[in-house]
């Protein structure tokens, strides 16, 4: 880690950080308080941003209400929001967009959506957005919550209930559809939310229900069906109640359910990079059948009992979370599923189980001694992880994995004469996978030879890891609050896919070593009057790579070779007036392989990144407010005989800008209006540019409007 060139960077960039997100993000950020400078997320427990050694964004309620004028695609918002966050690829699924160049663990409330033993690039949109109270981001390898944080944690911290009040609510109505072609593309948005207090109870109900119509670019065209979003239908039930015994003792309990899907009757017309053919879609006109089931998450279900005693003996808070997810994430249907056991049948479609039963138990204690703060955050996780990869129709893609996991950790945070602040700490992992024995399928390509089956004796794989993180932050001036930090992360890389791929007769043949993910960072913020600035620099290391590639029959396999990512993220914030306030940032991240020397291919890196965004209260009653995604160019690959292959094709840049508008009728009414793409540009959003597959260049969204209103009781 070159310290000494960051420290340059970060001088040559100070004039341009901490937009949207990083560690406080509100429209208006005269309205900043106490709360929002809050966060659980790095150390499970309750602490001030400024004594975080670490990069931490935050979305905070305020921003995600005002996204949601616009659109309620969560990759967009976080892509927004969060410098280090790549661009969205505008379909229902997250792949290629990473975190720093490595993959982010989700969470709802702390309970893992993510599925890293079969990573299926899906667990962003796990649950509707408004029912998020705030979303917290913690950049970089972490061992605080073990497995696949190898980019990072994204959190969503549910709703609460507002206030005192027994009774209150929200109903809101919204209605999108594509300005450049009408046909098809109404959809329509339901949204009701409901919370109070009751004595010693609080409570929290809300039911969204979504559906789009047919989505359009900015030709009129109807976009392509892989991981599509046209007439896609999403519903959420999300409650939560809240006891309390007593000041200091409560029991919660939550329970969250998300599924949707897109049941289109338009059919899909695939073309690829190399053949400068979009991938769009056409009406049904012949009543043509559709092969395979609807693609999205059938129905995922998370379930969480938490008890806190904040004084479970001197100076100690405890809490233990105990809970239950279940997934079923349908993919889109693919011919290249063939089995030679049932006359050849061919065609097929995959989706990802998961079943996770967890328990959480963790410790605070706090202790004063003369110029020190001592906090210890120490306890124990328990995972039991149930995941696979089985077609629709019975036949067994990935075998099932039962990964029991039992980590512990201690963390120590010192605070020297409320200056500097000290964290350092420790998790020892012990995992076991047991597999079944399993037969791999038979995958064939037009113009690929066919893959072999192979009979795969199970058995047993074990991990045992010790990981480690320290960091120091000088907290006591606002003007220059610095940091510097390492950390540790235990990454078991989609070892699915792995076991899928197989071409040996034992599991105990494969190569599943997991991976160290080593991250270094330096940084800082600043606060000057009316302006925030803030940067980060950081490298990052990992031991056996993880990068998916494809042989001559197109099947997939880990790339086993030590890799780097490095970076910075830079952004600034102003508060104009008390009726306008802006801010931009800019985020740019490389990788490599480092025995080859070649550059990590476009599922891992994403091109640089700019945003902008601008707030004006135009009157006490009318709220204005833009922004801007600009991704830039990223051209590291070679064409072979003219074309590319895999993720490794160049893309060019292109910009986005979105607009919104809300008017107070009165104190209960609102009328809003977004607009999507404002200018109509036409565009193909990274990913479509980079993947080379048939199917995946799909162009971005044409300009969509997007009208609402909304009643407060």
């Amino acid at each position: 880690m070159k310290f000494g060139c960051y420290s340059l960077v970060a001088l040559a960039v100070s004039t341009v950080f901490s937009a949207n997100a990083t560690e406080v993000t509100t429209n208006n950020k005269n309205k900043a308080d106490a709360y929002e400078r809050i966060i659980v997320t790095g150390s499970r427990i309750q602490e001030s941003i400024d004594e975080v050694p670490a990069s931490v964004s935050i979305i905070d309620r305020q921003t995600i209400s005002q996204d949601l004028l616009t659109s309620a695609e969560l990759q967009t918002m976080l892509a927004l929001h969060v410098p280090g966050m790549g661009a969205p690829r505008g379909t229902n699924s997250n792949s290629g967009q990473t975190l720093r160049g490595r993959s982010a663990l989700i969470m709802i409330d702390g309970v893992p959506q993510s599925t890293p033993l079969r990573n299926g690039k899906l667990g962003i949109r796990s649950l509707d957005p408004s029912v998020i109270e705030r979303i917290e981001v913690i950049k970089g390898a972490t061992s605080i919550y073990g497995n696949g944080a190898a980019g990072g944690i994204i959190n969503y911290i549910t709703k609460k209930a507002n206030g005192d009040k027994a009774f209150s609510g929200r109903v809101a109505i919204s209605s999108n559809f594509s300005t450049v072609k009408l046909e098809d593309s109404i959809g329509r948005r339901l949204d009701l939310a409901i919370d109070g207090t009751i004595d010693k109870l609080d409570y929290v109900f809300s039911i969204v229900s979504d559906e789009n119509g047919v989505i359009r670019d900015a030709d009129g065209d109807a976009l392509g069906l892989t991981y599509g979003l046209s007439n896609f239908k999403s519903d959420n039930l999300f409650t939560k109640f809240n006891y309390y015994f007593d000041d200091t003792h409560s029991l919660q309990f939550s329970y969250n359910y998300f599924e949707g899907q897109q049941n289109s009757d338009y059919i899909a017309v695939e073309g690829n990079v190399n053949s400068g053919i979009k991938s769009h879609a056409i009406k049904n006109t012949e009543n043509l059948a559709i092969a395979g089931d609807p693609q999205g998450p059938r129905g995922n279900h998370n379930v969480k009992l938490q008890y806190r005693d904040m004084e479970l003996f001197a100076n100690t808070d405890f809490t233990a979370d105990a809970y239950w997810q279940k997934i079923e994430n349908v993919f889109f249907y693919h011919t290249k599923f063939k089995d030679p056991n049932l006359d050849n049948v061919v065609g097929g479609q995959s989706m990802i189980t998961s079943e996770k039963t967890g328990l959480r138990l963790n410790f605070n204690s706090t202790f004063d001694f003369e110029n020190l703060e001592t906090t210890l955050i120490y306890g124990v996780d328990v995972l039991n992880d149930v995941t696979a990869q089985p077609l629709v129709d019975g036949r067994m893609w990935t075998p099932e994995m039962d990964m029991d996991n039992v980590a512990g950790y201690l963390q120590v945070k010192l605070v020297f004469a409320n200056n500097w602040v000290v964290k350092a700490g420790v998790r020892q992992e012990a995992i076991k996978i047991g597999v079944d024995d399993y037969t791999t399928l038979m995958l064939c390509y037009d113009g690929k030879p066919c893959s072999d089956t192979k009979d795969v004796i199970g058995g047993n794989l074990d991990y045992d890891a010790t990981t480690y993180n320290i960091g120091l932050r000088y907290s006591n001036n606002e003007r220059f609050s610095p940091f510097i930090s390492y950390s540790e992360g235990f990454d078991i890389a989609n070892i699915g896919s792995i076991l899928r791929s197989a071409k040996t007769s034992k599991i105990s043949n494969l190569d599943t070593e997991a991976s160290i993910v080593k991250n270094s960072e330096i940084g800082f913020s600043s606060i000057y009057q009316n302006v925030r600035f803030e940067m980060a620099a950081f490298y990052s290391t990992n031991n056996f790579g993880g990068n998916m590639i494809a042989d001559e029959s197109l099947v997939y396999r880990l790339e086993r070779e030590p890799q780097k990512v490095w970076g910075y993220e830079a952004a600034v914030d102003v508060t104009f007036t008390d009726e306008l306030d802006g801010g931009i940032s800019y985020s740019w991240v490389e990788g490599k392989n480092t025995k080859s020397d070649t550059y990590l291919d476009g599922n891992s890196i994403n091109p640089p990144k700019f945003t902008a965004y601008v707030n004006y209260q135009a009157t006490e009653n009318l709220h204005l407010a833009a922004n801007l995604l600009a991704v830039l160019s990223r051209d590291r690959f070679t064409a072979v005989d003219g074309k590319y292959s895999g993720k490794k094709a160049p893309v060019s840049s292109y910009s986005v800008v979105n607009a919104s508008a809300s008017y107070n009728v009165n104190s209960a009414l609102k009328l809003s209006a977004g607009i999507e793409n404002l200018f109509n540009r036409d565009y193909y959003p990274h990913v479509a540019q980079s993947h080379a597959f048939t199917g995946w260049n799909i162009k971005g969204k044409g300009r969509t409007m997007n009208l609402g209103l909304t009643y407060s009781f």
